[in-house]
């Protein structure tokens, strides 16, 4: 059965199979491959098992889910931005609305929509995390329409990014955060950003400026020397960290994981060449997979333990 109006044909059997289809994309727009970054919502929930409860594990998973959905409007304006450098990119042109598929004006507005919705519950909720979820929303849309352009400063922004989801999770739960734990979250994703843009400039050598026009900026010695400078960093802020925190000493038995975990990604990134998707990484690499499973279960182990 066909409906025509104004010369337009639609097939009503089809039909509930295109909406299907629209919201396939709008999820895959989110992209929900990388919410595995927001994770680290949950670094506050697992240094903080005496407070574990019902109340504060669904408190936990909903300021996770909002992060989700904001990450998501953010990468809506970013595709929509960089839509036509997108189809130069071998990768990144089968995203939905570079590939065509998805049109851009339905993604935006789908974007706003939820952005809106998520902002809102966020402040109903807890005033401060709303106010974090908010400059972290205006952070990432200021690094899409121009900071991702300034040399150093893309990466650093990046980075600032995870620490507003550490800040997040801990005052959902209403856990104080210690300047240990932010700097190592920090360091560590500024070495995950600075791994990505050297992912990138391989990946794209022959023509690097097509892409990000940053990568004009960068060179494959410049980003193996900031990571060395953040690795060793990373490193010894954790462990500074375990001694420092005010918590169980015994959290140093931990930093075998630390340093397993940044070694084996530099030699995935070094050896292999990846490192263009942490999250991808983090999922398929099973050596990676396996040594923060058994971290998180060190860690929750000993503070059950000691700090009980």
């Amino acid at each position: 059965m066909e409906v025509t109006s104004n010369s337009v044909k639609v097939d009503v059997k089809t039909a509930p199979r295109v909406r299907q289809n629209i919201v396939r994309l709008l999820i895959l727009q989110l992209r929900p491959h990388q919410w595995t970054k927001n994770l680290l919502v949950f670094a506050a929930l697992l240094f903080s098992l005496h407070k574990v409860s019902t109340d504060v594990i669904s408190k936990s998973l909903f300021a996770f889910l909002l992060f989700c959905f904001v990450s998501g409007c953010v990468y809506i304006l970013n595709d929509f931005v960089d839509i036509k450098n997108d189809r130069n990119h071998p990768e990144k042109q089968f995203r939905p609305m570079a590939s065509g598929a998805l049109p851009p004006a339905l993604a935006l507005t789908f974007g706003a929509l939820l952005l809106a919705g998520s902002l809102f519950s966020a402040f109903y909720f807890d005033r401060l995390f709303g106010v974090v979820l908010a400059v972290y929303f205006v952070l990432n849309v200021a690094y899409s329409l121009k900071l991702k352009h300034v040399v150093i400063l893309d990466v650093m922004i990046i980075s600032a990014g995870f620490v507003l989801r550490a800040i997040g999770g801990s005052l959902m739960i209403n856990t104080p955060f210690t300047p240990w734990f932010l700097l190592c979250t920090m360091l560590l994703a500024l070495f995950l950003a600075i791994s990505k843009r050297r992912h990138e400039l391989l990946l794209l050598q022959a023509d690097k400026g097509t892409h990000r026009k940053v990568l004009d900026s960068y060179s494959s010695e410049l980003l193996n020397q900031l990571n060395t400078i953040v690795t060793t960093a990373t490193i010894i802020s954790y462990s500074l960290f375990t001694f420092t925190s005010g918590r169980t000493i015994h959290l140093m038995w931990t930093i075998p994981f630390v340093i397993f975990g940044i070694f084996r990604y530099l030699y995935l990134i070094t050896i292999t060449d990846k490192g263009g998707s942490p999250e991808k990484v983090l999922v398929q690499d099973k050596p990676i997979l396996i040594t923060v499973v058994l971290y998180a279960i060190t860690v929750a182990g000993i503070i059950y333990t000691f700090e009980f």
